[in-house]
């Protein structure tokens, strides 16, 4: 949450701001400052973990709720409608600040969607949902490239729906369903690991998996051709090792940040802390932070007149602040929550 609070703080104050996470934005041989790109670049955790974590406590709220007595359907329904109400979250709350006169279809509408899939999904055997996600995972480039030579280098709008992202007027889908709901299931099969064994043989799953990714990636981006997305290496500087698509995401970038987020989760179980309390009631409280913090950004921007003028500072102030602001709404809306539990605030 706090590394989202710096993107986005840069997004909206952050005059040098790289937004080169694709080939589609990105003109070979550009300069990639290193403070800039690598303020950009610690943020690409925070899509994937989510999107990961959002299966596994999917698949530990399944087990509560069919313990507690809840029936498929009722399961069904509660994704369905949950999952269309998030995705919605994008277009008609989020568009207007993230492109003011554009509808955007980013991580909210992959989240939502994928949530409504796993309704039909979490049926299927464990073993299967792995296999699948390790084959979107491994061949989304060549399922896409497959997709764009079918329609003929333009994707169509449900291509781009699924597989590619795009552009279309004023609507932008820069979060293809896919590959995010691919990652989804992948947490969604740690979480039904996470019913049947111990934390520490969670933690070393975890690690061994971690590692893995990471040694992929660095064959992937060592190769420097399938698997990039295009978006090869143009050198052997650690800026260009770590260059890599996350628009459309591409292998290096998911074996990287699931591999990253592996390894320090892995950690992190190890260790058995709970860590600060103030991180906790932002992890706690996630979407209701994110759809509070970006408007306050950006009412904050405009108030002050500096909108995309200021630089590297002024990024880390303004996330600094808007964590300090929201850190209160959110610890009182995580109690409201937790004595509410089958209230509304079950969606948010």
């Amino acid at each position: 949450m706090v590394l989202m609070a710096v993107d986005h703080a840069s997004g909206v104050f952050n005059a040098g701001r790289l937004m080169t996470d694709g080939i589609a934005l990105y003109t070979p041989g550009a300069p990639l400052p290193a403070a800039q790109f690598l303020t950009r670049w610690i943020t690409h955790l925070c899509a994937p973990t989510f999107v990961f974590l959002a299966g596994t406590a999917l698949a530990l709220s399944v087990a509560r709720r069919r313990e507690a007595g809840d029936t498929e359907a009722q399961i069904d329904r509660f994704l369905v409608t949950r999952g269309a109400f998030i995705a919605l979250l994008d277009p008609l709350w989020m568009s207007w600040v993230f492109a003011p006169g554009r509808v955007l279809l980013q991580v909210l509408y992959a989240i939502g969607a994928s949530l409504a899939a796993m309704a039909l999904l979490r049926r299927v055997p464990d073993r299967w949902l792995l296999a699948g996600a390790i084959v979107i995972v491994v061949g989304g480039e060549a399922l896409t490239g497959l997709a764009l030579v079918l329609g003929g280098g333009n994707p169509t709008l449900p291509v781009a729906l699924l597989l590619t992202g795009g552009q279309f007027g004023r609507l932008v889908v820069a979060y293809p369903l896919l590959p995010w709901l691919a990652i989804m299931v992948l947490g969604w099969c740690f979480g039904r690991t996470l019913t049947r064994v111990t934390t520490d043989a969670a933690a070393r799953l975890l690690a061994t998996a971690g590692a893995g990714a990471l040694a992929l990636f660095a064959v992937v981006r060592a190769l420097n051709g399938y698997g990039n997305m295009r978006l090869l290496r143009e050198g052997g500087s650690l800026v260009q090792w770590l260059h890599v698509s996350k628009y459309p995401p591409c292998l290096s970038y998911t074996a990287l940040e699931l591999g990253l987020m592996a390894v320090l989760l892995a950690a992190l179980l190890r260790a058995r802390q709970r860590g600060p309390a103030a991180l906790l009631v932002l992890g706690q409280t996630a979407l209701f932070f994110y759809l509070l913090h970006v408007h306050v950004l950006v009412a904050a921007a405009t108030a002050l007149g500096l909108a995309h003028k200021g630089g590297l500072a002024a990024t880390y102030a303004a996330a600094l602040a808007v964590l300090v602001v929201l850190y209160r709404p959110c610890a009182s809306y995580g109690r409201y929550k937790r004595a509410h539990p089958d209230g509304w605030a079950r969606y948010v």
